[in-house]
């Protein structure tokens, strides 16, 4: 497979201005060399002779039924949400506390409920921080991300603004929402799911099957969006389209470039490194036909494929961190993802050109179920939350 950008000489020259760099091609290889079909670059990594770290597993907390994220907010308090109870928590020293919100007007369906979670870099100050979730409003529903801000005890959180509404849902099926802050500027990414509605992940008036970027508070369109002058207001918030089920984001920390973590059909789910207007190539079309390749290289314009691929059967991977730290070892500088039907946690190794060089599963973290999110603490160590349906815990996982 060949890695590519959109195809639009615009969208290369936005990509420019931003300082995003290129992707440069991966040398294709014959099926089987490598999982999802990629061979592992030969160039040594700086690391490449380090040992890869035996890891330490401990539960930070349990007793909860599908966390969906976790992110801390100072002095040893992490939030947590579940998705199917639409619960919002507290959690510190092991200790669970329900943080009131208006968790009524949250819509829980299938896989919709309360989902991803950012929280201010200047959270001390602002009490700030965004969630997105299924949500009543006017007799309808939608996929929304809101921000709110916690009460000085922790016990309760109040509405600022919706940011962006209007994701599309249908049974609750792909309404997947994942949220992350650009540490650079002031955008919020936005990673969406197609609804399971074939006529949205290339529909440039959809939010749906998408990456947006918008302004973290106005959930307003930002410059240097590829159609930030389109007609159609929505059509400005996309970043990259042709998604199938988002469900992770993550912002490597030496350059700042942003890749997602997308569910396959029965096949390939994908890691993606995203630049503006990209085209990821998911149609279903007509009748939602998922025997389709995750990358349909016959579409009008120029897919972009895949930085890595799980190949046949798909792994369900989901949320994913830039894990750093020497004491890392070989982990150190790997993308974490975490997988829900393979029951594992992938560390993958990429080169500074987002090319794939190596990937590790250690046995460590193949004893806990399905693995939804993974967020790095400040200092280093990983936090992942389990999604079994009962008895769900968080994690931290550090190298011994």
């Amino acid at each position: 497979m060949t890695p590519r950008r959109a195809g639009r000489p615009t969208v290369l020259a936005v990509a420019v201005a931003l300082g995003l760099g290129t992707l440069g091609p991966v040398a294709p290889v014959a099926a089987g060399e490598a999982p999802g079909g990629f061979a592992p670059i030969q160039a040594e990594a700086p690391d490449a002779r380090a040992s890869a770290p035996r890891l330490r597993v401990r539960t930070v907390v349990g007793g909860l039924a599908n966390p969906w994220d976790v992110q801390p907010i100072g002095g040893g308090r992490l939030l947590v949400t579940e998705r199917d109870r639409a619960r919002l928590s507290v959690v510190r020293k092991g200790e669970r506390r329900t943080v009131r919100f208006p968790r009524k007007k949250v819509w829980v369906s299938g896989e919709t409920g309360l989902m991803s979670l950012a929280v201010d870099p200047a959270f001390d100050r602002t009490r700030r921080f965004w969630t997105c979730q299924g949500w009543r409003a006017g007799g309808g529903r939608d996929v929304r991300v809101s921000l709110w801000k916690l009460s000085g005890n922790a016990r309760r959180a109040s509405l600022v603004r919706h940011v962006v509404t209007g994701l599309p849902v249908t049974s609750g099926r792909h309404g997947g929402c994942r949220v992350l802050l650009d540490s650079g500027s002031k955008a919020l990414y936005v990673g969406t799911g197609d609804a399971a509605d074939a006529g949205n992940p290339r529909d440039l008036t959809s939010l749906g099957g998408k990456v947006l970027r918008v302004h973290r508070r106005t959930g307003r369109a930002l410059p240097g969006n590829p159609f930030a002058d389109a007609a159609d207001p929505r059509q400005r918030l996309v970043w990259t389209f042709g998604h199938r089920n988002v469900q992770g984001l993550a912002q490597r920390p030496s350059d700042g470039s942003v890749v997602s973590v997308e569910h396959g059909s029965y096949r390939d789910d994908e890691v993606n490194a995203l630049s503006p207007g990209a085209d990821f190539g998911w149609q279903p079309g007509p009748g939602y036909d998922e025997s389709v390749p995750m990358t349909d290289q016959s579409l009008p314009g120029q897919q972009t494929e895949a930085i890595w691929s799980s190949g046949n059967p798909t792994i369900a991977t989901s949320g994913a961190a830039w894990v750093e730290g020497s004491r890392w070892g070989a982990y150190d500088g790997t993308l974490a993802v975490a997988a829900l039907g393979g029951e594992r946690m992938l560390f993958l190794r990429f080169d500074d050109r987002l090319r794939l060089q190596r990937e590790w599963t250690p046995g460590a973290l193949r004893r806990h179920g399905r693995l939804r999110s993974v967020t790095r603490l400040p200092d280093g160590d990983l936090l992942v939350t389990t999604s079994n349906g009962g008895n769900d815990r968080v994690l931290r996982v550090s190298p011994r």
